[in-house]
């Protein structure tokens, strides 16, 4: 059976009950979930989620139970009740309970105790206020696994996106789109795609500029850069194609031309995994929120639901489940081609 540790993620968002909601609705083959976090906010997770769900407190994923409406979980901070937060709001104590889970998960990880490791979204406003220095939960993994090669990647059905740069400015991006960077995410990526089970992968490269600069026409990243880096991943083995208009390539990863495209920036590789992977309906509410992100280039197996704490939903039992679901079947995938 794979252990997967799964962080609750923000206390005032919905983290607690897309987890609820996930693990009542679902058998999940050879997998032990066990959730890290706060008794006070799973039991209100599990209320708001209408879910019949008996809590387990366990101290070591050994001790974990199997069976059917059982949720098995570890604490990580008694003192935290969720009577004294309110959902949907930024708040310090959230962002410590996020940040303790986190820490939680990622030393079981490293000790071989779970096999992989869920998170549930943080609000990075909440985290700063816990003064954890970190942007996001990719930046985290990588400075607490001593980890430099990383690279995030989206995935939804066919279409996988890594990114060179994801949580800056865009004018930092630009200083961050090196030759060495560009060249390491496509390593990372060749390489995701092997650990997903494609064998031979096929590496698409976006341009940073309209038209991949156009020759230098609109810009000379490309230039100086990307091109560079795809003619030194060439040399290295690595079946890497670009750069290529970013108005197009995600249209031909579609139709299989790539297994993995090599986004630029963060919303140049968000938007499509998001527009294909989300629906809303016509009153402006969420009906579906598919897709994961997993960071690759750890020593340990990272996945995370690809979307927010969705403050504007938390605490009404309306949340989607179906992102963490995603997340923790491609936990498994990644589990098994890691054997």
């Amino acid at each position: 059976m794979h252990k997967i540790a799964i962080t609750m993620g923000d206390a005032a968002g919905i983290g607690t009950e897309i987890i609820a909601k996930a693990i009542y609705k679902n058998t999940f083959e050879d997998i032990i979930p066990i959730v890290i976090g706060n008794k006070s906010s799973l039991l209100d997770g599990i209320r708001i989620a209408g879910a019949n769900l008996k809590l387990n407190e366990i101290n070591t994923p050994s001790e974990a139970k199997i069976g059917e409406n059982i949720l098995n979980y570890i604490e990580v901070y008694k003192e935290f009740n969720i009577k004294n937060i309110e959902y949907g709001k930024v708040q310090k104590e959230s962002g410590i309970l996020a940040g303790k889970a986190i820490e939680k998960a990622i030393m079981l990880a490293l000790n071989k105790e779970v096999d992989a490791v869920v998170t549930a979204p943080i609000n990075k406003e909440s985290f700063k206020l816990a003064n954890y220095p970190f942007p996001g939960h990719t930046e985290m993994f990588a400075a607490l696994t001593d980890t430099k090669d990383y690279s995030m990647i989206l995935a939804h059905g066919n279409l996988r996106v890594a990114h060179v740069t994801t949580h800056v400015s865009m004018k930092k991006a630009l200083e961050l789109i090196t030759k060495e960077n560009v060249l390491k995410t496509i390593k990372v990526a060749n390489q995701a795609c092997k650990d997903l089970g494609i064998k031979e992968p096929k590496i698409g490269v976006c341009g940073f500029n309209a038209h991949a600069g156009e020759n230098g026409l609109f810009g000379d990243e490309e230039i100086k850069n990307i091109t560079p880096a795809i003619k030194e991943a060439e040399k290295e083995g690595i079946n890497v194609f670009g750069p290529i208009s970013a108005d197009t390539i995600f249209i031909k990863a579609l139709g299989k031309m790539y297994d993995c495209v090599v986004a630029m920036y963060h919303d140049q590789g968000h938007i499509p995994i998001k527009l294909l992977g989300f629906s809303m309906s016509e009153n402006g509410t969420w009906e579906n929120v598919k897709g994961v992100n997993i960071t690759f280039g750890l020593p340990i197996i990272r996945v995370s639901v690809d979307h927010g704490t969705a403050f504007g939903k938390a605490g009404k039992g309306t949340a989607n489940e179906n992102s963490l679901v995603n997340a923790i079947e491609t936990a498994k995938l990644l589990i098994e081609n890691k054997k």
